[in-house]
């Protein structure tokens, strides 16, 4: 009698095509096909594959990044059209500006949203910050800028672990105990003010000297905006072909050396549209070219906070924490320790938005709205993509969404309309990202193509 497993036309029992079992070999090929559509980048064997793949999954629902760039994009060409202005360098550069200290805030508040959880205390969290480093490297105490920054740091972090310890510990909603942060951080700013001797009705003035106010307002020098443009950039060619060759060595999946070196090619031509725009002569009375010290400061942290999160234990934990806590906890996570930490780096990165917002500005003072921040910080990482439910979300995405924030309060400021209509504007567009996410999520769970 010939083995079953041998033969292709072997009868089926009846009733057999109702049971749903599986062939081993079916079932292999079912799994493989899976995992080529949830991750094409690791699993496509060639180019093509992987943009199959990839046109599949994005009419299953998984779009990732693609409305939020078309949306970007359709802004660019709106405010353009209204106001010719919009895309002249000078606007760019102070679109890029603008845009830095939403960005960092939404990196912020990622940490928190991946833990399906939200900190609405990082407004007055950077505000303190700001002030902590302003009051340190003042004259009266004349710290050095590098050692007022690692204070702030430390005191961030440190309220940043005392919330998530409270929150995981007591098993006390985040909502409540942030919101309970958000006042608290408030009355140590204005008690901070009212101690120091620096601060004059309640602004401490920052020297224009300083590192500190340089960061935002000082450009590197055209010839230095492009030599950094270019080490970055062969360094990031050089460890995306590395890793993917590493990879392949060990056997392990790795995406084809076409999307790595069209990724690498991507983000040349991003790089050399910025230094190029902010080297172009954007002064009135006297030239003024160059990338500003913010731009690749922000880019660095973003680096940071993405390799952190897709490269370390740490962040694979929270992710995993996210998405399924009950689980992760399951498998041996100390679910309470990651938590506590990514509240930790929540209020630590808090901290450099609130450095970015000071050295815009050149002070700090009381009058700093840390309500408003916080809702710039979720609006940056939701707009971006980032979900609100835990477990999905990238720096990337407070990249994304800051820039269109950005944008929106830029166009709309060229075109003289009121803080009030920019507002609404603003919370029309969080509400369409907030809908985009709740449509994709149940198009995934149900399966619709």
């Amino acid at each position: 009698m010939a083995d079953p497993a041998d033969s292709t036309d072997a009868p089926v029992e009846p009733g057999a095509a109702s049971t749903g079992v599986v062939a081993p070999e079916e079932a292999v090929a079912v799994d493989d096909a899976a995992l080529r559509l949830a991750a094409p980048d690791v699993m496509a064997d060639s180019l093509q594959e992987y943009l199959r793949a990839w046109l599949i999954r994005i009419r299953s629902g998984g779009s990732g990044a693609l409305p939020i760039i078309a949306g970007l994009v359709a802004l660019v060409i709106f405010f353009q059209i209204e106001q010719s202005s919009f895309l002249t360098s000078g606007n760019i550069v102070n679109l890029l500006v603008q845009a830095a200290e939403f960005i960092l805030f939404g990196v912020a508040e990622i940490f928190a949203l991946l833990l399906s959880e939200i900190d609405l205390s990082v407004g007055y969290t950077a505000a303190v910050g700001a002030f902590i480093i302003a009051e340190l490297i003042a004259p009266n105490v004349g710290l050095p800028w590098w050692v007022a920054i690692l204070a702030m740091l430390a005191a961030t972090g440190a309220f940043g672990i005392l919330q998530g310890t409270l929150i995981t510990r007591l098993g006390l909603p985040s909502f409540v105990v942030t919101l309970g942060g958000l006042l608290f951080m408030n009355g140590v700013m204005l008690e901070l003010a009212n101690i120091d001797k620096a601060a004059v009705g309640g602004v401490i003035n920052i020297d224009p000297n300083s590192p500190i106010a340089k960061l935002v307002n000082s450009n590197m020098s055209p010839v230095l905006s492009w030599v950094v443009l270019t080490v970055g950039l062969a360094l990031f060619a050089a460890l995306s072909l590395s890793r993917a060759a590493r990879r392949r060595s060990q056997g392990l999946s790795a995406p084809p050396i076409g999307i790595t070196l069209l990724t690498v090619a991507v983000t040349a031509l991003g790089g050399i549209a910025v230094v190029f725009v902010c080297n172009l002569n954007r002064g009135a009375l006297t030239p003024l070219r160059g990338v500003p010290w913010v731009v690749p400061f922000v880019i660095l942290i973003l680096i940071g906070a993405t390799w952190l999160l897709s490269r370390t234990r740490l962040g694979r934990y929270i992710y995993a924490i996210g998405a399924n806590p009950e689980g992760a906890r399951r498998a041996g996570i100390n679910v309470a320790r990651i938590r506590t930490a990514g509240f930790a780096l929540c209020a630590m990165t808090a901290g450099l938005a609130g450095l970015a917002y000071a050295s815009r500005l050149g002070s700090i003072s009381t009058s700093v709205q840390g309500g408003n921040l916080v809702l710039y910080a979720v609006a940056a990482a939701v707009i971006g993509g980032t979900s609100l439910f835990g477990g999905r979300g990238k720096p990337l995405h407070a990249l994304l969404g800051g820039i269109i924030i950005a944008t929106v309060f830029n166009g709309l400021g060229l075109m003289g309309v009121s803080d009030a209509v920019q507002f609404i504007s603003t919370a029309i567009v969080l509400i369409a990202a907030v809908t985009l996410d709740s449509v994709v999520r149940r198009r995934s769970a149900t399966g619709a193509t």
